[in-house]
């Protein structure tokens, strides 16, 4: 049967389509291993620490003694492998709580190193390297930021790490790659960067950038040697369920110093009621590592589907990958703009809207965003954004359902057939 009968949808895309799945079976099945492996993990952590449904009720006021905030972070611990967890409905994105973690343990005299290069946009104004002086960043008060540039082909520089790293109070590694063409890194690559900077620095406390990352392989950053990570609960880690939330895991010295600057000194983890969202966050995590795999098929299959088309696509279809983002570089910002259109075509919520460039705050240039979700900004469900700048790229994530998220990669390859910009 063709989904041409409520798609209008080319056959030779159609056809396309069937060829690119085709192509990807054994990819596919590699993600359906470790998705297995990873259900496992959670399952197991969600019997053990007896998560039952009074692990599910809203707590207000202060929220002393809430059960289930305090299961939670036990059960988000014992998945990825940290001694102690910091999961709250109250981190307003990723950024928040990256920013959390960055004020929780640095001091004014700290040195930070970035060893994967420039970090994301959004928090350049909390560091201070852009923004208006005295708005609070961490240059403001007097911590010391440092970047490591990647070497050619887009990997950490080891040599220039090792000798940044020495005497730094953090070394600060992002896992995905924002708004660049390098590729996510892979645990494997983590494993060999963190074990490069203990050799040098083993004080400095090694902190990762974990988001698009959970689940997208049956290790997480901690257990290779990170001493934090940080992620939001929109994004994998709240399997398309959580509404809003981040989360802060590691060394329990650690999250106690962030948990801290969450709230207040003294108090830190011990106050903040959860008003009944715990129930979605259990939830979210339990559906995670399927929602995840779902993901992670997606971008293989626009992966696969572009680079038949002719654009370059990174990472390849049959890559090992770090999270679950493909970039199709589509030359123009024609292209960049026909594409997002064609994803927004198939999103299930607001399909009838145009997505249009805007400048969009915390970003240089106007970006164009895709995204059509339940939960607004929640890039574990399918979007696809990207700035107007060379090489035009759009950066494709999510896909809470492959079998839905498919028909969107073909409808943006019908958009850019309409547009006159690919030839069949």
């Amino acid at each position: 049967m063709a989904i041409t009968e409520f798609f209008p949808l080319d056959p030779r895309i159609e056809a396309l389509g069937d060829k690119a799945e085709a192509a990807c079976a054994p990819v596919f099945a590699k993600i359906d291993q470790t998705a297995r492996y990873n259900a496992a993990k959670v399952l197991r952590a969600f019997t053990q620490n007896q998560v039952s449904e009074t692990c599910f009720g809203a707590s207000t006021g202060y929220g002393y003694g809430d059960v289930g905030r305090d299961v939670l972070d036990k059960v988000w611990a014992q998945v990825l492998g940290a001694e102690d967890a910091l999961v709250r409905h109250n981190f307003v994105s990723g950024t928040h709580a990256l920013s959390v973690a960055l004020f929780g343990v640095l001091r004014p005299g700290d040195r930070i190193v970035f060893v994967t290069g420039t970090p994301y946009d959004t928090l350049h104004p909390v560091l201070g390297l852009t923004g208006t002086p005295g708005s609070g960043s961490l240059k403001d008060l007097g911590v010391i930021c440092e970047v490591v540039d990647l070497d050619a082909n887009g990997k950490p520089d080891i040599a220039a790490v090792q000798a940044a790293v020495k005497g730094a109070k953090v070394a600060y590694i992002q896992r995905s790659r924002g708004y660049s063409l390098r590729e996510a890194f892979t645990i494997g690559e983590l494993e060999t960067l963190i074990a490069a900077i203990r050799a040098v620095s083993p004080e400095s406390i090694v902190m990762t950038d974990n988001c698009y990352g959970e689940f997208v392989e049956t290790r997480e950053p901690l257990e290779v040697g990170a001493d934090l990570i940080i992620g939001s609960m929109i994004k994998n880690a709240g399997g398309g369920i959580a509404r809003t939330g981040g989360y802060i895991a590691g060394r329990a010295d650690l999250v106690e110093l962030c948990a801290f600057r969450l709230t207040c000194v003294g108090l830190g983890k011990e106050v903040g009621c959860t008003l009944g969202m715990d129930r979605e966050l259990f939830q979210g995590l339990f559906l995670a590592p399927d929602t995840v795999a779902n993901a992670m098929q997606t971008a293989v299959f626009a992966s696969q589907v572009f680079t038949m088309l002719g654009f370059p696509c990174s990472p390849a279809a049959d890559a090992d990958r770090g999270d679950i983002v493909t970039a199709v570089q589509l030359g123009t910002p024609e292209g960049l703009c026909a594409f997002c259109r064609g994803i927004q075509k198939g999103s299930p919520v607001d399909a009838y809207v145009t997505p249009e460039p805007w400048p969009m705050p915390g970003y240089e240039d106007p970006v164009i965003m895709a995204a059509g979700a339940f939960t607004n900004g929640a890039s574990i469900e399918l979007s696809a954004d990207g700035p107007l700048r060379p090489p035009y790229a759009a950066w494709m994530q999510g896909g809470i359902s492959y079998r839905s998220a498919r028909i969107s990669i073909l409808l943006a390859a019908q958009e850019l057939l309409e547009s006159g910009l690919i030839a069949l």
